[in-house]
C-alpha cells in the first residue's frame, strides 16, 4: 500500500491505473482517506486549542476599556468536523466526478473506481497533521492542497478514460456541485449534529 501511495504522490500512471483495476483496493482507499482523516483531525484539535489559548491571552492582556472576546471553538467539535467531513467530501467527490464524467463526457468508468483513484488522490492531505505549527503550518496545508489537486486531476483523468479539458470541466462542474452538496446537506446535518 505505502508503493501505491508514493506511486499516488509522483503521478506515476501505471500505479493510478493499477489501483484502478484493482478491486480489492477501495479498502486501500479508504484507509488513505481514514489517516488523512485522523491526522487532519488531529490538527484541527490542535489548532483549535492554541488558537483558543491565544485569545483568551490577548483578552487578558488587553489595555483597551472594551473587552477582547471571541467564542473560543471547541477542539472536539473541530476534529469531528474535519473527520467526518473528510469521509463524506471523499464520497461526495467520488460520486458527482462519476456522475458528471461519464454521463456528460462519456468517461469509462465505476463508482469503486473513482472511490479508489480519488480516495489514494488524498495522499499529499497527509500533511495537514502539522496544520497547528504557526506559519509553516499554513505552508504546509497550502502546499498539500496544491499537491492533492494535481494528484486528484490525474487521478481522475485516469480513472474516467478522459482528455485534460474533459477533465478539467468535469472537476470543475463536480466542485461546485460539491460545494452546493455540502452548503446545501452536509453543513446542516453536521451543526445538528455537533
Amino acid at each position: 500500500m505505502l508503493d501505491r501511495i508514493i506511486g499516488f504522490l509522483k503521478l506515476d500512471v501505471n500505479t493510478i491505473e493499477a489501483v484502478e483495476a484493482d478491486e480489492n483496493a477501495t479498502s486501500q482507499a479508504a484507509i488513505v482517506v481514514a489517516v488523512v482523516a485522523l491526522l487532519a483531525a488531529i490538527g484541527a484539535f490542535v489548532g483549535a486549542r492554541a488558537g483558543n489559548a491565544v485569545m483568551d491571552s490577548l483578552g487578558q492582556f488587553s489595555d483597551l476599556d472594551i473587552p477582547i472576546t471571541v467564542p473560543a471553538v471547541s477542539p472536539l467539535g473541530a476534529a469531528l468536523n474535519v473527520l467526518i467531513g473528510t469521509f463524506v467530501a471523499w464520497a461526495v467527490w467520488s460520486a458527482l466526478t462519476y456522475f458528471i464524467g461519464t454521463r456528460m463526457f462519456g468517461g469509462q468508468a465505476t463508482m469503486g473506481e473513482m472511490l479508489r483513484v480519488i480516495g489514494f488522490a488524498q495522499a499529499p492531505r497527509l500533511l495537514n497533521v502539522f496544520s497547528f505549527i504557526p506559519c509553516l503550518g499554513a505552508i504546509l496545508v497550502f502546499v498539500a492542497w496544491i499537491w492533492s489537486i494535481v494528484v486528484g486531476f490525474v487521478a481522475i483523468r485516469q480513472g474516467l478514460d478522459l482528455d485534460n479539458v474533459k477533465t478539467a470541466v468535469t472537476i470543475l462542474i463536480s466542485f461546485f456541485a460539491a460545494i452546493l452538496v455540502n452548503l446545501l446537506i452536509v453543513g446542516p446535518i453536521l451543526g445538528l449534529l455537533l
